[in-house]
């Protein structure tokens, strides 16, 4: 894909995040002619704009970008982070409800798993937040069985062989050792599909419980499962601060 400052941003993607359609029907009206930029037509897909010095219409109606929207919700265990599921399983926006405008999943969290997930309607947020190359801190509390010892918890911050790769260097601490079952705190910097419990089990000691705690600075608290906040302006901020270098927990 080619690269473009980042001020600029496709056509489609504009379109999406005035709150007009989803991406795949924004592209189908700009393919179909509906889409001037300028007062010129667009019909070209890979077309970028400048948001803040260009003027687009759709059907002949401006477009102005959503308000930008920003919350944190405690995800219970049993359902999918996702818009729908073909199976009918229960999905985070079932138990979200109904918000204000359209928002996305700030990266996911697996079926099995409960905690701090982030949603917003800030596709360039939601892009470096998600992204490998800005190592975006994650924070969570698993049980596991057994007790782990120090060449477990060597292996698990240096980093572990997984069929996709080797894990990047982590901060793991115990925080309730036991003989059967103990609670650990692991944060990573990189979102590997199931990354924790892969982890773990790399290590002969698997993932009973899993909870997020906190992601780019933002913490879980005293939120209750199933339950929502619109995050404050100065959390909106350390997000914001969370992404602005890359790599920075490498420094």
């Amino acid at each position: 894909m080619a690269d473009f400052p980042e001020r600029l941003m496709r056509l489609q993607k504009f379109i999406a995040e005035c709150g007009v359609a989803s991406r795949r029907a924004a592209e189908r009206m700009i393919v179909a002619g509906r889409v001037t930029v300028n007062g010129r037509v667009v019909t070209r897909l890979g077309y970028t704009i400048d948001p803040d010095t260009e003027t687009v219409l759709v059907d002949g109606r401006p477009l102005e970008p959503e308000l930008k929207v920003y919350y944190a919700f405690n995800k219970p265990r049993g359902c999918l982070t996702t818009s729908s599921d073909p199976h009918g399983r229960p999905t985070v926006f079932d138990v979200l409800g109904k918000l204000p405008v359209r928002v996305f999943a700030v990266g996911r969290l697996d079926f099995d798993t409960e905690g701090l997930l982030l949603f917003t309607n800030d596709g360039h947020l939601k892009y470096r937040l998600t992204h490998p190359k800005f190592g975006v801190e994650r924070t969570y509390r698993a049980v596991v069985e057994g007790r782990p010892g120090a060449e477990a918890f060597t292996r698990l911050s240096t980093g572990i062989e997984l069929d996709d790769g080797w894990t990047a260097p982590a901060k793991v601490r115990l925080v309730n050792p036991g003989t059967k079952l103990s609670e650990i705190e692991l944060t990573l910097y990189e979102g590997k599909k199931n990354e924790v419990r892969r982890m773990c089990a790399a290590v002969n000691h698997n993932v009973v419980e899993l909870r997020r705690i906190s992601m780019a600075g933002i913490k879980l608290g005293e939120l209750q499962l199933g339950e929502y906040r619109a995050l404050t302006e100065a959390e909106v901020q350390t997000l914001r601060n969370a992404v602005s270098r890359q790599g920075n927990h490498m420094a």
